[in-house]
């Protein structure tokens, strides 16, 4: 019991500073600079925050000042010359696949799409957002992080056009629809999902569920990830609704849907009769909000709803997770 007290009194402290942290980092991210190669971007960077959070509350330091810089996912692996040759290539099984992943993460849902439509059985960790004790063998410190038969890979679309080319060695390219569209998933899409998730309160709190069920985490880190990640990501959310100019954020995300359909335009996929790497794409970052209360919204008020219905319908999940969190 007297441990227990101990940890809630904690939690409490830790919640009120992560708070108080917030307000004043998010005065960095209008430092932040966009390149083609580095953009500032919450969905994946929530998780980076509530490590930076949890670092400067273990060491006793403020986090004024802060510089976060976060890698895009539009890989540069996509621009080729010849034209498209479809040929699978059927020789091509990986023998072992592990996604070190966070559960609610689109990039990370963005991979799994893709394996689980691919039909590729993989195995799971999921990663401690405070601590990614999980990866502390890689050099690299973001999720999602694929091993393929030993091999890191990293990077959500890289993995996909890496996986994609070993699977179809003599496609080399895609066409400029499929191209035009993930990067739009890229560039527009993710920033319209964090003023939604973290909208309100109970919304943020509601995202940050699945902490208290996934991964080997003690009681105190899942308390600290779901209040105190629940706290700070609804201060950030609202400095990120003005960067990106979002005035209505239930309206961004329904005008996104329905731009998304119109592109479809009678299709059963943007691919035709079959998904591509669009359709993935989209899938894969809308997925962790489907039945969240802004997934929800999204789907009463937008025609996405059949569209993401066959999506799911044909996802093939071979996820072991006897890993998770190992």
């Amino acid at each position: 019991m007297a441990t227990t007290m101990r940890n809630l009194n904690r939690l409490t402290t830790t919640i009120r500073t992560a708070s108080s942290l917030l307000i004043h980092q998010t005065a960095s991210y209008s430092g932040i600079t966009r390149s083609s190669n580095t953009f500032s971007y919450l969905p994946q960077s929530h998780w980076l925050l509530l490590s930076n959070i949890s670092r400067e509350l273990t060491h006793g330091r403020n986090c004024h000042g802060c510089n976060i810089s976060f890698s895009t996912d539009v890989s540069a692996a996509r621009d080729f010359d010849v034209k498209d040759v479809e040929k699978s290539n059927k020789s091509y099984v990986p023998n072992d696949v592990v996604l070190y992943q966070f559960e609610a993460c689109p990039f990370c849902n963005k991979v799994q799409a893709f394996l689980e439509y691919y039909d590729i059985p993989y195995k799971v960790v999921e990663v401690n957002p405070m601590n990614k004790k999980e990866i502390k063998w890689s050099d690299y410190k973001k999720v999602p992080i694929l091993m393929v038969d030993g091999e890191q890979m990293i990077n959500s679309s890289d993995i996909i056009d890496k996986m994609y080319q070993r699977m179809h060695p003599d496609s080399v390219t895609e066409d400029a629809e499929t191209q035009e569209w993930r990067r739009w998933v890229d560039d527009h899409l993710v920033h319209v999902l964090s003023p939604n998730i973290y909208r309100s309160p109970s919304e943020a709190l509601e995202s940050f569920d699945y902490i208290t069920t996934k991964g080997n985490f003690s009681f105190t880190e899942r308390l600290v990830a779901k209040y105190g990640g629940a706290a700070a990501m609804y201060f950030v959310s609202k400095t990120l609704k003005k960067r990106h100019n979002i005035t209505d954020e239930r309206r961004a995300l329904y005008e996104a849907a329905d731009k998304w359909v119109r592109a479809l335009n009678g299709r059963h996929y943007l691919g035709g009769s079959e998904p591509n790497l669009a359709d993935l794409s989209v899938f894969g970052v809308l997925r962790p909000i489907r039945y969240l209360k802004s997934g929800k919204d999204m789907v009463e008020n937008t025609r996405i709803g059949d569209w993401f219905t066959r999506m799911e319908n044909q996802m093939k999940p071979h996820r072991d997770t006897t890993l998770q969190g190992s």
